[in-house]
């Protein structure tokens, strides 16, 4: 399922994962902060850093300025 829709609007899906991506965490924290399961964290980590909402350092995600606007 994805986490960006045709119209560019996100899921509440990748609402969750960037509302707690704003400070450094790995998919796991993420999971465990947004209640979801680790399958839908991995999946829509790889959708939000291909449109540039979230960006990976070292093992651990946080949410871009633009992955901001969109929360």
């Amino acid at each position: 399922m994805p986490c960006i829709l045709p119209d560019g609007s996100i899921t509440e899906t990748a609402k969750k994962v960037l509302a707690v991506a704003m400070t450094e965490k790995s998919v796991e924290e993420i999971a465990k902060g947004s209640s979801l399961p680790l399958f839908r964290v991995r999946s829509s980590i790889r959708e939000l850093i291909d449109a540039e909402f979230i960006a990976e350092k070292n093992g651990k995600y946080l949410t871009t300025e633009k992955g901001k606007e969109k929360i």
